[in-house]
């Protein structure tokens, strides 16, 4: 695309078009289940495509004060039926009252936290909706750094430390168990959550399904997931909240870099303009290999690179690739699928620039939304 050569790398590029089919197989879920579907920030946060995801979904979910204040102020401001959900570990004191002036529903994490703060936010907000966050010690996430069900975890009440006081506050129960899994994963978790609370759901307006949910992966079961939610509606006569966040983003995008350099020790490496560390952080927490647009696996094609950033952190690699023709010195790489889970985790370790945004409008016209420079650095610093 000839628009792209006068974008300076590195860039996220969202597609629009790649955006709404994902809307779209989320709100046949919605449609057919009877469940709502809200936006996790914590994985896709790109705000300049609100107006688009709010047509189909039905608000968002935040982790704290600063997202609910970004879910309030530029997907639910002009929609009274559009909801801010509100989680955290644990609230601030200084944080709280600004929180509940803002969310329509806040889930604690535990008993405690629920009754120290439940007074000062129905004090605010009489209507606002409270639930408790419930771990329901299940969980087949791939690794453990993703297993908000794994030992010792701090997310969710266990039911051994379950206080059947809460009962009397809350309005729903809420869990979140999965990590970009399937709805198999989910029919595990749900088996093990009626196992242990089905006893409290009496009188419960909504349980919330949390999130890693990866319903616009191709070969999710989307019939299955839309019949598991019904079954539970009718069961408990409650409502169903989801709340993912890279299914929303999934495979909308790349991220464009630049090879800067290319150097040789025992194998040919080349420099990019851009940071597994502080641009693709999942690359080395996860960690995964993220596709490269024309590349094989080592060995596979004629040429082969080990592929760097540009910091100064020795593993600051994002894999090996090969190309049927040699790489040069100008050349653009295009990291696939790095919507999601990128850009809402981005650091500027050593000064290195921040990837600009851009959207590929569904008229095949490319906007750049945001371009970063030396005060985005300089501003998070003192």
């Amino acid at each position: 695309m000839d628009d792209l050569k006068n974008i300076t790398t590195p860039y996220y590029m969202c597609d629009e078009s790649l955006l709404r089919a994902n809307l779209e197989v989320l709100n046949r879920v919605q449609e057919e289940s009877g469940a709502k579907i809200i936006l996790a920030l914590k994985g896709f946060a790109m705000w300049s495509t609100f107006p688009l995801v709010k047509q189909y979904l039905k608000g968002c979910t935040a982790s704290g004060l600063h997202e609910a204040l970004l879910a309030r102020e530029e997907f639910a401001k002009d929609d009274e039926n559009l909801e801010v959900h509100t989680y955290s570990p644990a609230y601030k004191d200084e944080d709280i009252e600004d929180i509940a002036r803002i969310s329509d529903h806040i889930v604690f994490n535990s008993p405690n936290q629920l009754f120290k703060y439940r007074e000062r936010v129905k004090e605010i907000d009489s209507t606002i909706s409270l639930s408790l966050r419930i771990n329901p010690e299940q969980s087949s996430s791939p690794k453990d750094i993703y297993n908000p069900c794994g030992l010792y975890s701090r997310l969710g009440t266990t039911l051994a430390n379950f206080d059947e006081r809460v009962l009397e506050y809350i309005d729903g129960l809420n869990f979140h168990a999965l990590c970009e899994q399937d709805v198999d994963a989910l029919e595990d978790v749900l088996k093990a959550f009626e196992a242990k609370f089905s006893k409290y759901f009496r009188g419960l307006k909504y349980v919330n399904f949390g999130g890693g949910h990866h319903i616009t992966k191709k070969g999710y079961d989307v019939d299955k997931l839309i019949r598991i939610i019904k079954e539970f509606r009718a069961k408990y006569d409650v409502d169903v909240y989801l709340e993912p966040g890279e299914a929303v983003g999934w495979q909308t995008g790349v991220l464009v870099s630049t090879v800067l350099d290319i150097v040789h020790n025992g194998m040919d490496i080349a420099i990019l303009d851009t940071s597994a560390e502080a641009h693709m952080p999942d690359t080395l927490a996860m960690p995964y290999r993220a596709m490269v647009r024309n590349s094989g696996e080592a060995g596979e094609k004629s040429y082969t690179y080990r592929f760097g950033g540009n910091t100064c952190l020795a593993g600051d690699i994002m894999g090996d690739y090969s190309f049927d023709e040699p790489l040069y010195v100008g050349d653009k790489i295009i990291f696939e699928d790095q919507i999601h889970y990128t850009f809402v985790k981005n650091t500027t370790f050593n000064g290195i620039k921040l990837p600009s945004l851009v959207i590929l409008r569904e008229d095949r016209t490319l906007e750049l939304i945001k371009e970063f420079g030396y005060q985005d650095y300089k501003n998070r610093l003192s």
